[in-house]
């Protein structure tokens, strides 16, 4: 008799590293031991906790499954629809500033993941909260995929990443049934309604079927991972579903810092907390393709990949840097400079305020200070600034800062346009009557 797990996982298309397809296929249930149950008795449970500093912890563990039943309490999986709940909770937790997905997993099914990582995306932009996540075991495949939604990925030294490709498993039965005493007759009505069922050999139609879907969901699965990463779907494509064990996952772009969970929550809490007086901002750590990782927090050490050296990064432009307000400052310079006496708005300090038990608040106050200034300033100058108006619309300091120099520019300009009325025509001089009558005389006939 088949397990109801090798007939699931048998039938559909895998995110999982191969090696995990062995394991679970080869167990069944008196072979398992007692195991960490995530199942549909634990969905009413929060799912994840808030440490000390405000930091929401979700766990990602085990094989995960496209829906949770029976089996995903045996296996102490995790099933894709209680992770988005978990995830959704944790988001808009008041409590937390910021979320860590901690992964041990080897993958799972296709079915709802592509939905599952681009929910998680739309929950980190939607809340502002930085994401993090840390492979603490492994995050191949499917659980990369999810991990990839981070905007920094850490990776311990013994941890396994990467795997990004599909399988899809058939079993062959038929020597099974035959000494068994079984043969199996499938009375059908379509052609392919049967292809790829276990009591047949796999026909070459059944296969070539099962190898377009797959490399379709790869495909997409690629350019998943390769949106997330800020990578090319073709380098994703080219690490062939390798996987690395630490520092190597890094030199392949698919991990950011070498460290563990505890490491992580210290540097997300470092970042959440800023030194009094300096808004806490939470700065893109994801490098682009090519950029150098010299500024990792931990030396790579020279580790063996698991599987396989990751291929050369082929060379990719670097992506332009966005425009500090210095530069966009400099961009209206020239129009500005027809004007000698055009004001320049220095940067306002921001005045130190004291600790407060929340960072949060601590910014939202240090940045108000900062645009109340620049509105103030711009008031003097003639132009005016809504101040509650600009942090309702989230308007940076350096926006607003840009737009009055702009108005001021073109103010400037317009003042520089001397309006001169045209010199009307010279009206014809009237002929003096001496000078006709001497014409007159001169013209008469002489007699």
């Amino acid at each position: 008799m088949h397990s109801p797990l090798l007939t699931r996982l048998a039938g559909r298309p895998l995110a999982l590293g191969t090696r995990a397809l062995d394991g679970l296929l080869a167990l069944s249930p008196e072979a398992r031991g007692p195991m960490l149950r995530i199942g549909s008795e634990d969905r009413d449970t929060a799912g994840y906790a808030v440490t000390d500093g405000g930091i929401a912890v979700v766990p990602v563990l085990g094989p995960l499954l496209t829906r949770g039943d029976w089996l995903t309490s045996l296996l102490g999986a995790t099933d894709y629809g209680a992770l988005g709940r978990t995830l959704e909770a944790a988001f808009s937790d008041p409590s937390a500033q910021a979320v860590v997905l901690e992964l041990d997993s080897p993958g799972g099914e296709v079915g709802g993941l592509f939905d599952l990582v681009d929910r998680i995306g739309a929950l980190r932009e939607s809340s502002g909260r930085p994401l993090w996540a840390v492979a603490g075991e492994a995050a191949l495949s499917a659980a990369y995929a999810i991990a990839s939604a981070a905007e920094r990925i850490y990776v311990t030294r013994t941890a396994e990443i990467g795997s990004i490709g599909i399988v899809a498993a058939h079993i062959d039965t038929t020597g099974a049934d035959a000494m068994a005493g079984r043969k199996w007759t499938l009375v059908h009505a379509g052609a392919r309604k049967t292809d790829g069922n276990s009591h047949e050999p796999l026909s070459d139609r059944a296969l070539a079927a099962i190898q377009t879907d797959v490399d379709a969901l790869h495909a997409e699965l690629c350019a998943l991972v390769a949106r997330n990463r800020r990578l090319t779907p073709e380098t994703v494509r080219a690490t062939e579903a390798a996987i690395w064990r630490g520092s190597r996952g890094i030199a392949a772009s698919f991990a950011d810092r070498l460290g563990t969970l505890d490491q992580a929550l210290a540097d997300l809490a470092a970042s959440l907390d800023p030194p009094p007086g300096r808004a806490a901002r939470i700065t893109p750590t994801r490098p682009m393709q090519g950029t150098s990782m010299t500024d990792q927090t931990t030396t790579a050490s020279t580790e063996t990949p698991a599987v396989a050296d990751p291929p050369a990064s082929p060379a990719a432009s670097e992506a332009p840097a966005a425009p500090t307000p210095a530069d966009t400052a400099a961009g209206v310079a020239p129009a500005a400079a027809t004007v000698a006496a055009s004001p320049i708005i220095p940067a306002a300090p921001v005045t130190p305020a004291p600790a407060e038990p929340a960072g949060t608040a601590a910014r939202l106050r240090a940045e108000f200070a900062e645009i109340a200034s620049v509105a103030a300033q711009a008031g003097r100058l003639g132009v005016d600034i809504d101040a509650a108006d600009a942090m309702v619309r989230g308007v940076a300091a350096d926006a607003l800062r840009r737009s009055v120099l702009e108005t001021l520019a073109a103010r400037s300009e317009a003042a520089a346009v001397v309006s001169a009325a045209p010199t009307p025509a010279a009206a014809p001089i009237a002929e003096s009557p001496i000078v006709r009558r001497a014409r007159e005389r001169a013209a008469a006939p002489r007699s």
